[in-house]
């Protein structure tokens, strides 16, 4: 195994441990201090779904994309030797952490890590941005 392999393969591993250490803040979220009773007042934006921080604005932990390929493979490292996690299919939405460098797929070397039930890599030339670019990790 060459060292680029083995530096990429290290560095995909710390970036998901990092990614799952912050998992239960952005579970968080959705937390109703009123124990269900509807009494709550900690999402100020009018219940618009877009997640809350109090003054309506967008969470900005997680942005959104589409996916462009006829099929796309969801890796558990960002590159095309990694094993596949699932698929996403053209159309589908998808929900974006953050974004990293990656091995380059036709002229694009991003990477996008999705957060859809399982957290996966994808590469960013198949995913289009909907709304603010997604920040680094």
């Amino acid at each position: 195994m060459s060292l680029r392999t083995r530096v990429s393969i290290a560095t995909a591993a710390g970036l998901l441990a990092a990614a799952a250490a912050v998992t239960p803040a952005a579970a968080y979220d959705d937390w109703d201090p009123s124990g269900g009773n509807g009494n709550s007042h900690h999402n100020s934006s009018g219940g618009n779904g877009q997640g809350g921080n109090g003054n309506g604005h967008h969470d900005q932990r997680l942005y959104e994309g589409v996916v462009t390929a006829d099929t796309l493979a969801l890796r558990s490292a960002p590159n095309r030797g990694s094993r596949i996690i699932r698929f996403a299919h053209r159309g589908d939405a998808v929900k974006i952490f953050c974004k990293t460098g990656g091995e380059t797929v036709r002229s694009n070397p991003l990477w996008y890590l999705l957060t859809d039930g399982t957290w996966a890599w994808g590469a960013a030339r198949y995913i289009d941005n909907v709304g603010p670019a997604p920040r680094w990790c």
